[in-house]
């Protein structure tokens, strides 16, 4: 599935915002991503008509399963990411941060023997969602 990164970021975040508040709302989307409403605004109405999430009429956004499996795949990856960056000893915002940057690039193969790597040492995955 082609999906811009962009995209990705917007569905991963939302994922995000619904595990930590229950819910997702464009103005956190806006505030947690650092973008402006507007930019908000033209993503969410691209990813309706895609079909990765829909809006009910209260303004709360729902992932649909094909945008529920991306968000959850690349959550996946920042996760797993930003615990390898964590444990070698980055401090967890610059790993965050960094994870964010990675998360887009990384062959399946890598994410498996990074997943492979840190199962073999027992490191438990980050919790992303303070």
């Amino acid at each position: 599935m082609n999906i811009h990164e962009s995209a990705e970021d917007y569905l991963e975040k939302m994922l995000m915002l619904r595990e930590k508040k229950g819910y997702i709302k464009s103005v956190d989307i806006a505030r947690e991503l650092e973008v402006t409403k507007p930019s908000v605004s033209f993503a969410v109405k691209k990813l309706r008509e895609d079909g990765y999430i829909t809006m009910d009429k209260g303004g709360e956004i729902h992932l649909l399963p094909k945008g529920e499996e991306i968000a959850q795949r690349v959550f996946a990856k920042h996760r797993l990411i930003s615990t390898a960056l964590i444990s070698l000893g980055v401090d967890r915002k610059t790993a965050y941060k960094d994870a964010c940057k990675i998360e887009h690039d990384l062959s399946d193969e890598t994410v498996r023997a990074l997943q492979e790597h840190m199962d073999k040492f027992k490191i438990p995955l980050d919790d992303c969602l303070d």
